[in-house]
């Protein structure tokens, strides 16, 4: 059985203090996890190491680093390897995110470098995905992400896709005023997961996470988690609010 995924973006957000608050208020709501459901907590690097203590040894939660860079060390100021990240313990990366794309200009062979790192550190990449309002208006979206997952993840043997967690962002769902209804969210999965299946199998596809990241609330969460091949959430501003994530965590498939 895949597993289902609450996983919190804070982005540039929060002080180390209210950083500090919104964990103890969503731990302290003591929502006990099956063992197919996480959550994980993507915090500013300067948090890693508070978040981790906070998270303790509480079941199922974990941290996760925002990025990574894409080389193994070295003369990179303020770069931050996977190396670094295993040595204090973290054990899952957001990669690829729609904001590192199209702010910073990571290709999607700088990406694969990314995902081979953190594979090779026993990092797990939360690989993100996902086309613009353009691409989506000249309805070219499938062949767009189809690109993105065939230049950056199968180049991996079959062993090590299974390590990836896949997060499908609908960028033209979020501050755009459109909206991404519970059936576009699941068509697009399903496709994903297609995909997955005709590079490795219907078996590997099947045992795939892949979550939604577009303008997750408390409010849909239930509902878009409910889809077939929709495995929880990449959540942005809602999880920035204790009382919104842990409803969004209890809206995860049992």
């Amino acid at each position: 059985m895949r597993k289902q995924i609450a996983a919190a973006n804070w982005k540039m957000n929060l002080s180390f203090q209210e950083g500090e608050k919104l964990l103890d208020g969503i731990l302290g709501a003591n929502i006990r996890l099956a063992p197919d459901q996480l959550t994980i907590f993507a915090v500013p690097f300067p948090y890693l190491l508070m978040a981790r203590s906070e998270v303790g040894e509480e079941k199922n939660y974990y941290v996760a680093a925002q990025n990574c860079y894409h080389k193994k060390s070295g003369a990179f100021t303020g770069e931050v390897s996977v190396e670094i990240l295993h040595s204090i313990g973290v054990t899952y990366c957001i990669v690829g995110h729609s904001e590192r794309r199209q702010y910073f200009d990571e290709s999607n062979q700088v990406l694969a470098e990314k995902v081979n790192l953190c594979l090779d550190n026993f990092i797990t990449p939360i690989f993100c995905c996902g086309e613009a309002l353009s691409i989506r208006e000249a309805d070219k979206q499938n062949d767009f992400v189809a690109t993105q997952l065939q230049e950056s993840l199968f180049h991996l043997p079959a062993e090590k896709i299974t390590r990836v967690i896949i997060a499908y962002e609908p960028i033209w769902a979020i501050g755009t005023g459109k909206t991404a209804s519970t059936a576009q969210a699941q068509e697009m999965h399903a496709y994903l997961r297609s995909i997955l299946a005709g590079q490795y199998g219907q078996k590997i596809a099947d045992g795939i996470s892949i979550l939604y990241g577009g303008s997750v609330k408390a409010s849909n969460a239930k509902e878009l988690f409910g889809c077939p091949d929709v495995d929880g959430g990449l959540v942005g501003g809602a999880s920035l609010v204790a009382t919104e994530f842990i409803e969004i965590i209890k809206g995860l498939k049992k």
